[in-house]
């Protein structure tokens, strides 16, 4: 069965990472074509045939910043690998943010739902909706084997500038001391700008305000916690 992304209007702003795009097949084919190394690939040349999103990435050095830098993550029957592709944004047809937690919950072992129901309700708690971004969300979407014993559970976190931060990571680390796995993932500010949730409750912990990593569609840059815009945790 199909899981197909709602369709949003087209952004205007410049796209987020971790966004999920539907890519018109024709430039599909194209950005294929120009790299034989990746039309080879399983599944890659029907991916988008199948109505599979792309998802949107980091973009690196040597990526036209005109076009969309796109990535797909093949499973583990496939190579693990991560292709990473740039699009023109008149290929995107469709446009959605990434899935919820609680949308993708079904596709995880039954081993994994208390710890599920109690992230759910953690954001709740603080007026977030959790997204997932990897292999839960892979594995929902596409109905192909992404999650091993050995998968982490990938968590996005959008924070609003009232966010309590010091306690949302403090359950975040509750939840994972009590998991049989690993709990993965990023803070995502209003603008993008994201830094993993392990990092960030480790820096907030110490005395002297430590730098942590930012990351966004454009790359990455160290900050003070206590320059972080918008984030709640200015001194």
């Amino acid at each position: 069965m199909r899981n197909a992304i709602t369709a949003y209007p087209l952004p205007a702003a410049p796209w987020q990472r971790h966004d999920l795009l539907r890519i018109a097949p024709d430039v599909w084919a194209s950005a294929l074509a120009a790299r034989p190394a990746f039309a080879a690939l399983p599944l890659l040349t029907n991916w988008v045939m199948q109505e599979w999103p792309v998802i949107v990435r980091r973009r690196m050095e040597g990526d036209d910043p005109a076009l969309v830098p796109v990535g797909v993550p093949l499973p583990p029957a496939a190579g693990k690998l991560r292709i990473a592709l740039s699009v023109p944004q008149q290929a995107v047809i469709a446009h959605s943010k990434a899935l919820a937690l609680q949308s993708a919950a079904g596709a995880a072992d039954r081993a994994w739902q208390p710890t599920i129901s109690r992230l759910v309700a953690l954001g709740a708690r603080h007026g977030i909706n959790p997204a997932t971004f990897g292999s839960l969300m892979w594995q929902h979407l596409t109905g192909l084997a992404y999650l091993s014993a050995q998968s982490d559970l990938d968590l996005l976190w959008p924070v609003s500038t009232d966010c309590e931060l010091p306690s949302l990571l403090a359950g975040i680390a509750d939840a994972e001391r009590e998991a049989l796995f690993r709990i993965d993932g990023e803070i995502v500010f209003a603008d993008g700008s994201a830094v993993n949730w392990r990092e960030l409750h480790h820096a907030l912990s110490q005395q002297r305000r430590a730098e942590v990593l930012v990351k966004s569609i454009d790359g990455v840059r160290l900050v003070n916690v206590a320059q972080l815009t918008g984030s709640g945790v200015a001194a």
